[in-house]
């Protein structure tokens, strides 16, 4: 009957999820079909169990002590396995889910292109700034993604960053900044104030399979001068893409020199997703 349960639990916990508009805080978007595959097998998986539990022999459910010593360590294993699978429904359902914000950047800082904690397992990498989807590709089938979205970009005209395009435009930028360098371009984003007078960058954080390989995405800015934004806040800005050197990491980076600031209200789904 635990069985029964635990299923059931894990079908009604992707259907929240669904319903509640949380779902897009765990995994790209685009993979929703997942959940919903997930929610159906479970929940027919539940009707097994509730199946196999009523037609069991009730001799059985009646003198349980019968079989109490011959399965005494197979009862302790099940419990601690019962009580395994029931955490996920525990942290899903009783613990609230929390957008992300400059906290986290403030926290953890940034390194380039990712952070020094992420080293070693490839899944579990946390980004910075730049988007890399190479760790799902061998090297030339990954030339050829970059090629075929350099040719779908040009090489002339504004950049126009959208939700829907936002991570592959950043990673374009990243691995190409020359060939970007001198092109107008348009994004929305919230601002962060690197400390120590570190600069500006305006991000979004960005899903490219799931929340493992989740992370902050975006490009440094410079502000008309008098300027001054806060952490948090949402705008949209114009300007010319250029390659600035920046101490901090001992590098050049694709900077954003801003002709136009837009304010703007915060987004209802905040995270940008990876299509394939």
């Amino acid at each position: 009957m635990i069985r029964f349960f635990i299923l059931l639990g894990y079908s009604q916990l992707m259907m929240y999820l669904q319903l509640t508009g949380k779902l897009d805080q765990f995994i790209n978007t685009h993979y929703q079909y997942l959940a919903i595959l997930s929610m159906v097998l479970s929940f027919i998986l539940a009707l097994v169990q509730l199946y196999v539990w009523v037609t069991n022999d009730p001799k059985e459910h009646r003198h349980p002590h019968l079989h109490d010593h011959t399965h005494a360590m197979s009862r302790k294993q099940k419990i601690g396995a019962y009580c395994l699978l029931s955490i996920p429904l525990m942290v899903g359902f009783l613990f609230p889910t929390v957008s992300l914000d400059t906290t986290i950047v403030q926290a953890k800082g940034f390194q380039f292109p990712i952070s020094k904690e992420s080293v070693g397992d490839p899944e579990m990498n946390t980004q910075y700034l730049q988007p890399n989807t190479s760790i799902y590709y061998n090297k030339e089938d990954y030339q050829k993604q970059m090629d075929k979205l350099k040719e779908k970009y040009g090489s002339t005209g504004t950049v126009a960053v959208t939700d829907e395009n936002y991570l592959e435009v950043m990673e374009l930028i990243y691995n190409y900044p020359s060939e970007f360098t001198g092109r107008k371009i348009h994004y929305e984003g919230f601002i962060f104030n690197a400390p120590k007078n570190q600069g500006t960058f305006l991000f979004r954080f960005g899903i490219i399979h799931c929340v493992a390989d989740s992370g902050v995405f975006g490009l440094r800015i410079i502000l008309p001068q008098g300027t001054t934004v806060k952490d948090n806040e949402w705008i949209q800005v114009e300007g010319t893409i250029e390659l600035d050197y920046y101490e901090h990491l001992q590098r050049d980076l694709p900077t954003v020199n801003v002709s136009k600031i837009t304010k703007i209200a915060t987004p209802k789904n905040e995270y940008v997703y990876r299509s394939f």
